[in-house]
């Protein structure tokens, strides 16, 4: 089933593209890159100015809802430089990719890029891993508010937080759809834990200790607490309305053609759900090795071609959650 999900990804990125064509949509160009990160950390940077600067409940909840956002861009940079489609070389992908991406909220490329191409592989299918963060909508009103709340009230986070941390200290199997598979580590020393721990964790600490510190240079180094506090709050709300909109709610779970959404987003809806045009999902399933800054060109091709006779798109991500709700 999985082998017939990649040969109808060929097929149909061919039935729409030249070849000329795939070659330009894949083409990446590093200047670009760079003002896609750039932007990136331009607004974190933003958000703890004006917290710092204007410090009041408004500023702070703003901030937190920036951060959140932004920190859900670091995921996607590190999705992104995963497929090694940002950067011209590999090895660029990787540093970017992990050192303003994934460690930042503690991740790694190198654990993430075989998860998620499992993902791509088996989209919809029993064998994808991403298959629990998708399925449970449309849901209850009361259901609904239960899970923004837990979000947005910190349980969601603290729960995730501790999980990323067994999996990096190698308790745990690495997966981002909120199961909890044990490691066997009846063969493993106290040395060798700790080793790994120390191993995977090494990164992740820096970054944050940089981010820790850059904010001590400037005189206030408690808005470190607003890093923290986004990651285990508004962070999660935005996950789970950007993995809403991606997979959930579409009319057949098995057909690559229907079963990832692309969702027009406003400004607030891309600071927030979409960045780096990760709205233009099915775009990305088709074709993963484009660069993000070059999703949105084929979506306009692929609308004016007829993919979307078939295809699942949506106007917004406020329609999103409308649909995820039973009324």
């Amino acid at each position: 089933m999985a082998e017939n999900h990649l040969k109808w990804y060929n097929k149909t990125l061919h039935q729409y593209f030249s070849n000329d064509e795939i070659k330009m949509l894949m083409a990446k160009n590093n200047w670009k890159a760079l003002l896609e990160i750039a932007d990136t950390w331009f607004w974190i940077a933003f958000a703890f100015f004006i917290a710092g600067y204007w410090t009041n409940p408004l500023t702070i909840i703003i901030a937190l809802l920036i951060i959140g956002g932004k920190q859900l861009a670091c995921a996607i940079i590190l999705h992104d430089c995963s497929h090694d489609s940002v950067f011209t070389s590999r090895g660029v992908n990787r540093l970017v990719g992990n050192w303003l991406g994934a460690y930042p909220i503690f991740h790694d490329v190198d654990k993430y890029r075989p998860y998620h191409t499992q993902h791509h592989i088996n989209t919809g299918l029993d064998d994808d891993p991403d298959v629990p963060l998708t399925v449970g909508y449309p849901t209850t009103r009361a259901s609904m508010m239960r899970k923004f709340a837990r979000d947005l009230f910190g349980m969601s986070g603290f729960k995730s937080f501790l999980g990323v941390i067994f999996m990096q200290m190698g308790f745990l199997k690495y997966a981002l759809n909120g199961k909890a598979d044990r490691v066997s580590l009846k063969d493993k020393s106290l040395g060798d834990i700790i080793l790994t721990a120390v191993k995977n964790l090494a990164g992740p600490v820096a970054a944050n200790l940089l981010l820790f510190l850059i904010l001590y240079i400037t005189g206030k180094p408690w808005l470190y607490l607003l890093w923290i506090g986004a990651m285990l709050t508004t962070y999660n709300f935005c996950i789970r309305v950007r993995s809403m909109a991606e997979h959930s709610m579409v009319d057949n779970f098995h057909n690559p053609h229907k079963n990832t959404r692309t969702t027009y987003a406003s400004f607030i809806e891309r600071m927030l759900f979409a960045p780096h045009h990760v709205n233009y999902h099915s775009e990305h399933h088709l074709c993963m090795g484009a660069p993000s800054y070059n999703l949105p060109l084929m979506h306009k091709l692929l609308l004016e071609r007829g993919y979307y006779k078939d295809g699942t798109k949506e106007d917004n991500y406020f329609t999103i959650v409308k649909k995820a709700v039973i009324t």
